[in-house]
């Protein structure tokens, strides 16, 4: 698999020269500071290379162009966005950038309550709180219809743990969940995300599956056009918040979005992180049955907890096999190989690294610190060669 990282631009503290030095050779970004519903401009596509060029390295996979919340509720102005995202998609594939990776969550992107969860060894993660979630959707949000979204031990749960929240805990906590994340191309406060939140009551799962399928129609045979291949990523978590409708959180959403639209250049972002969130996934057998239409991998492991919650766990831990996905999607990539596909490599990237070391304190993104990241990426390429060892016959 090809090594990328990714990377949030010339802002980021992890430069690309910590990049090259952590022996990844493709880089994963995009022009945050174009997301904002517009196309983005070619001689911006153009200086974006051209930066990561120059450092060594290659632009690999562009992640995001982000979807406006329009063309997932097929609104006003979906149009006019659809045509953007076209001409974004002509972009960077006329660049040499020719897998993009989007997502399609109703309002959120990725979701955590504790960006700063303190392992036993010293170092921090990543992790969603089931009940700490139901506080904040319960009591401070009051979501119409939330009582249903919660079993009764959650909801007693979660009012105790309200009950002793003070204001800055509450703040703190909304600041996660709805007002920030690491290159989106807005923020909510309370009232606009409860405004979203309106929206989306009038969509079901159904309905925005539909929506998908209408854009994926439009955009597909732009990508094939341009020989880009399109990657979705799952939802994170993969299973219901805010009573949000979900469309890729399981294998069977999986096998209905391939169905709907079954053109290659419609493809899968597999994130282990993502979709081993929800117990009810195998990423293993996932790996080998949709192995022939997954252009990018997250790699990245959680552990689930009893009442529904779960915190990012070192790369090679948690509840999901990673050696077994690595081998599966090796296999794959020799399959390619063997059939003379052009995209046999598949490019992956250490997702969600530990806070770590000497990293501790500084301001990186969340999830995105070099240290942690660094570790991961060691022991997947460690999983990765001696898979290919043994596979080759070198070691038995």
């Amino acid at each position: 698999m090809l090594e990328t990282w990714r990377w949030f631009g010339p802002d980021d503290l992890v430069t690309l020269d910590h990049i090259k030095q952590a022996g990844a050779v493709g880089v994963v970004t995009a022009l945050h500071h174009c997301n904002r519903g517009g196309a983005w401009p070619e001689e911006e596509v153009a200086k974006r290379r051209a930066d990561i060029e120059r450092a060594g390295l290659v632009w690999s996979v562009v992640e995001s162009i982000a979807v406006p919340e329009n063309i997932k509720t097929r609104e006003a102005g979906c149009a006019e966005a659809t045509d953007a995202y076209k001409k974004s998609i002509r972009a960077v594939a006329r660049a040499g950038v020719r897998t993009i990776c989007y997502n399609f969550m109703a309002i959120t992107d990725w979701t955590r309550t504790d960006l700063m969860y303190r392992l036993p060894t010293g170092g921090y993660a990543l992790r969603f709180d089931a009940v700490t979630f139901a506080a904040y959707d319960l009591f401070v949000l009051r979501r119409a219809g939330a009582e249903q979204d919660h079993p009764p031990e959650r909801r007693r749960a979660a009012e105790a743990r309200f009950r002793a929240m003070s204001e800055s805990d509450i703040a703190a906590l909304e600041r996660i969940l709805i007002d920030w994340l690491p290159a989106r191309e807005f923020v909510y406060d309370r009232a606009s995300f409860q405004r979203m939140l309106d929206v989306y009551r009038a969509i079901s799962p159904a309905d925005l599956r539909a929506n998908l399928v209408a854009f994926l129609k439009e955009i597909v045979p732009i990508a094939e056009e341009e020989g880009a291949l399109l990657c979705i990523h799952p939802d994170d978590p993969a299973f219901p918040i805010f009573g949000l409708p979900r469309v890729l959180s399981t294998a069977a959403d999986v096998d209905a979005l391939f169905a709907a639209v079954p053109e290659h250049a419609s493809g899968l972002t597999l994130c282990t992180g993502s979709f081993g969130a929800n117990p009810a996934n195998d990423l293993v057998a996932m790996a080998q049955q949709f192995g022939p239409r997954t252009h990018f991998a997250h790699l990245r492991n959680t552990r689930r907890e009893p009442d529904g919650s779960f915190h990012e766990a070192e790369h090679l831990d948690g509840d999901t096999d990673m050696i077994g996905v690595v081998a599966a999607l090796l296999r794959e990539e020799n399959r390619r190989a063997a059939d003379g596909r052009k995209d046999a490599v598949i490019p992956m990237r250490p997702d969600h690294g530990h806070l770590l070391a000497e990293d501790i304190g500084k301001p990186f993104n969340p999830g995105y610190s070099c240290i942690g990241r660094l570790k991961g990426l060691a022991e997947l390429r460690g999983v990765m060669r001696t898979v290919a060892a043994f596979r080759s016959g070198r070691v038995s």
